[in-house]
This record gives structure tokens, C-alpha cells and sequence, in this order.
């Protein structure tokens, strides 16, 4: 279809800012990650448990995550909070501030005695029904133990919550990120129908759409099929970035030097 040829799904800040972020990240963690990232996928082959949404299985989920982001488990506390903040605040015994509809926390308390007492994940409740967000969410969050825990980036770097989302993309996990950039909900109460659309993370589809091609072409994959796991929306931003990108751009390691 010619028509993705077009033109970008991004504008050129946010074209320069996914390129920069990538040759950062490159930078950071080396270029090998990159290459040799597996890319995640919704299927039983990468996670084969089965899932229930109890904290139990959660608890598998999330193990399993570190694993394919090569953070060691044992060094994080990972807990499970109500929706409600002030109740969050009154169960947990760490003092945090979960900020406004915060799906996940990434907690670091270097007063901790013990080593595996100083980083925590915390998740919401609700996370457990929504697999996907939840496997999007754990990816963010281990970004951050990453990131910030690897002194890679601090907390004043104003870009650093938008340049994790992009980490999962860098990582592998770019699939469950931007299908859950924007997610459509749809409910009935006491008579009520209707549907809202909710935001996870901090970038949007578009961004999403050109990182996601950004990965593939930096691989050398002109036809990924882990494309075929994309949201329709997220698909079409992600074909018409490739084939720009195709004509277009150049490579990470080129466009850094």
C-alpha cells in the first residue's frame, strides 16, 4: 500500500528525539543489547504459565520479566497496592508518592539495612486483570531499576519517564508498551453504559509507532513478524515509519558519530 509511504506519523522534534534516544540508550547500555534484544511477544511460548490474574501469578509474570530484561529478582520487593492512594499510603510501609493514577511505582530506599530491602516495585490492584498493561507497566518500572538504579540517569534528567517507555522499545518489549499507549474501556453501571479511553506511560501511539520501526530497521528487520502483535493504530504509524525510514534514515551507530 503506497499510501504508508506518505508521510511520518511523528513530527520532526519527536523524530530527532526517538533517534537521540537511541543513540543515548546505545551509549548507555551498548549496542549489543539492542541487537541482541529477544522481542516479547503476547504468546504462550514466552509466557507459557498460566495466568489467573491472583498476585500469585502475577509474582510468575513478573519474575519472568526480569528475566527477559536481565534484572536479577532477587533484588527487588515487588508489591501489590490498592487504587486508592490514601489506602496505599496507610498499607504499604513504604513511604512513597504514587503521583496521579500511577499504574506502577519504582521505589529506592537507601537507608535499607539489607540490600534486597532498597529497591521495590509497586503495582495497582487493577493491573492484575490487564495482562498486557501489566507486562507493559513491569517493563516501565524495571526500566527505572535500570536506568536509575544503574546510575545511568537520575530523577532531575526531565526527559528520563519518556526515555523508560523507550528503554521496553530498546529491550524487546516495545509491543506491550504501545498497544497499551492507549487503551479503550468500555463499562456498565446502574443503568449506565458507555467507554472512556485511558493513557498508559507517556508516550503517545505515533511515538510508539516510529520507535517500534526505529528498532526493526537498526535490527535490519525489514518485515518483523512480531509487527502482526501491533494495535491496528499502532500498525499503520509503525508501516509508515518503516517505509520512511527505509528511504530516509540512518543508522544509530552512523547518526551518533
Amino acid at each position: 500500500m503506497l499510501w504508508f509511504s506518505s508521510k511520518l506519523p511523528v513530527d520532526d522534534d519527536e523524530r530527532l528525539w526517538v533517534d537521540e534516544g537511541f543513540a543515548r540508550l546505545e551509549k548507555m547500555l551498548g549496542r549489543s543489547r539492542l541487537l541482541e534484544a529477544k522481542v516479547i511477544e503476547p504468546i504462550p511460548e514466552h509466557f507459557p504459565d498460566a495466568y489467573d490474574a491472583s498476585e500469585a501469578a502475577a509474582e510468575i509474570l513478573f519474575a519472568r520479566v526480569c528475566d527477559y530484561m536481565q534484572v536479577e529478582r532477587r533484588r527487588l520487593k515487588l508489591e501489590i497496592f490498592p487504587d486508592e492512594t490514601e489506602e496505599l499510603r496507610e498499607t504499604s510501609h513504604w513511604n512513597i508518592n504514587t503521583g496521579r493514577q500511577a499504574a506502577g511505582v519504582y521505589i529506592r530506599d537507601e537507608a535499607a539495612e539489607k540490600e534486597e530491602d532498597r529497591v521495590a516495585i509497586a503495582l495497582r490492584s487493577t493491573l492484575l486483570k490487564e495482562p498486557i498493561a501489566l507486562v507493559a507497566t513491569v517493563a516501565h518500572e524495571l526500566g527505572h531499576v535500570i536506568l536509575l538504579g544503574g546510575g545511568h540517569m537520575d530523577r532531575n534528567t526531565p526527559d528520563h519517564e519518556p526515555m523508560t517507555d523507550l528503554l521496553t522499545v530498546f529491550l524487546g518489549f516495545g509491543i506491550f508498551s504501545a498497544n497499551s499507549a492507549a487503551r479503550f474501556k468500555q463499562y456498565s453501571d446502574a443503568g449506565w453504559h458507555g467507554w472512556s479511553m485511558q493513557r498508559l506511560g507517556y508516550l503517545p501511539q505515533e511515538v510508539y509507532g516510529y520507535a517500534l520501526a526505529k528498532f526493526a530497521a537498526e535490527r535490519s528487520e525489514s518485515k518483523p513478524e512480531w509487527s502482526r502483535h501491533l494495535s491496528t493504530n499502532v500498525r499503520v504509524y509503525f508501516k509508515r515509519s518503516r517505509a520512511w525510514l527505509a528511504k530516509n534514515a540512518k543508522p544509530v551507530a552512523e547518526s551518533s558519530r
